[in-house]
């Protein structure tokens, strides 16, 4: 897999039928190592390892419903009152970052209503802060640590 904009970290792999698998900490499970799972499990470590968020806080791969349509978020992170702190919306390192990313992050956002989004290719990273009064977002340089 390609080597991503993340600080290194270990990973526990499997192979099983010609396929890798990659352990998901938060589901406890291997999960079939695609781009984006690549990029997915990566930003999982580094909302634990890096910005000190607890596991028991971080929920990934949860389907919502929004106009109807089932629709999956890729990270959420909870507030300990089970509030919505962060989405992340995680692309493989093909998909450019674009204004469609953010159009559909911020979809799921109109239900979930997260005090912060990252959206991120793996290689590129976008962090906001949501801004409901004004009804707009304001860029990051990252997100916050836990506190």
């Amino acid at each position: 897999m390609q080597a991503l904009n993340f600080p290194k970290f270990s990973f526990r792999f499997k192979n099983s039928e010609n396929k890798v698998s990659i352990f998901d900490p938060i589901r406890k499970k291997f999960v079939i190592l695609q781009p984006e799972e690549w990029v997915r499990q990566h930003c999982v470590l580094y909302l634990i390892k890096e910005k000190g968020y607890p596991k028991s806080l971080i929920n990934v791969e949860k389907e919502l419903t929004i106009n109807a349509l089932k629709k999956r978020y890729d990270i959420v992170v909870f507030n300990p009152d089970g509030s919505i702190h962060i989405i992340v919306e995680c692309k493989s390192t093909k998909i450019s970052v674009d204004q469609t990313t953010f159009d559909q992050i911020a979809q799921y956002n109109l239900t979930l209503n997260a005090s912060y989004l990252m959206v991120t290719n793996g290689l590129n990273h976008y962090y906001c802060q949501m801004d409901f009064e004004n009804e707009r977002y304001q860029f990051l340089k990252d997100i916050p640590d836990y506190k």
